[in-house]
């Protein structure tokens, strides 16, 4: 893939104006609930229900897989920026109507490997995603932050977890949290609801965020640090992406073997022998991926 490309997910193509308001028949043709854009090796995910905060229905959990699985099975694409249409919201979690609505949530009661395909890590994609915060992220939609490579918050940006004041149980986006704040504001967020909202500065105090800019500045921000990445070699970031994120499940001697063995494993690739012999050169190096080789 060497050309840019923008669509509807609707399973990996474009949805062609097929959905309809929040999937009743007859309401006419809509934007789609998730866009999805190929630009210059980044691919760009938008949750795009505005006018519901961006929540999230179960219509849009086939299309979220569809865009992780071309995101990680393309080789032309090197990292992914995930954000939300709007100054409002990222994503405010399942649309709490529609769960109502339903009578319960669409979700299966299989392994978790079976029935939630929301974030990069549920999809097993090894590609950098920066999450581009522009507002409030709440509930399911704390599965794109907790679960991003690096977190970009606009300064308008807040963070809430509402499962138990509707009666859910709040656990994997939470898992997610304490991952990345200290316990205790991990559990206030949890426990206390729609009672706590962390403002972006004091995420970004915690470690939750990771860059803080000016609204106006989100996406260029996000785009720079993704550009970044996908100019150095997409195999030897997979690998080291993988290392960290596998050693948050393993003693510090247990994470040290596997990041040696990854190491290893690399020398074999073409890019081990290409980068330091571009760098001797004073040339761009040209990095191998199953496209083939950069031109």
């Amino acid at each position: 893939m060497t050309q840019d490309q923008q669509h509807g997910a609707d399973g990996a193509d474009a949805a062609d104006g097929a959905d309809t308001a929040d999937g009743a028949e007859g309401a006419g043709p809509v934007e789609p609930e998730v866009l999805f854009e190929k630009r210059e090796h980044i691919a760009y995910i938008t949750l795009n229900r505005p006018h519901k905060g961006n929540s999230l229905t179960g219509t849009m959990m086939p299309q979220m897989k569809a865009v992780w699985s071309e995101v990680r099975d393309d080789p032309w694409i090197r990292a992914a920026i995930v954000t939300g249409t709007g100054d409002r919201h990222l994503c405010t979690g399942a649309d709490v109507n529609v769960v109502a609505g339903r009578g319960g949530m669409s979700t299966g009661t299989g392994p978790l490997t079976d029935e939630v395909f929301w974030s990069p890590r549920q999809n097993r994609v090894w590609k950098p995603v920066i999450c581009a915060v522009n507002g409030l992220a709440a509930g399911a939609g704390l599965h794109f932050v907790v679960d991003a490579d690096i977190v970009v918050a606009s300064e308008r940006a807040s963070f809430m977890d509402t499962h138990v004041n509707v009666g859910l149980v709040g656990a994997m986006e939470n898992i997610g949290l304490a991952k990345r704040l200290p316990l205790g504001s991990a559990l206030r967020m949890t426990l206390m609801g729609k009672g706590y909202r962390m403002p972006a500065e004091r995420a970004y105090q915690l470690g939750l965020v990771d860059e803080l800019v000016a609204h106006d500045r989100l996406m260029d921000t996000a785009e720079e640090m993704a550009r970044c990445i996908a100019k150095n070699s997409p195999a030897a970031v997979s690998l080291s992406q993988q290392a960290i994120w596998g050693s948050l499940d393993m003693s510090y001697t247990q994470a040290c073997e596997y990041g040696w063995a990854l190491l290893r494993m690399h020398w074999a690739h073409p890019d081990s022998k290409e980068g330091p012999r571009a760098f001797s050169e004073g040339r761009e190096p040209k990095w191998t991926t199953a496209a083939g080789k950069d031109e």
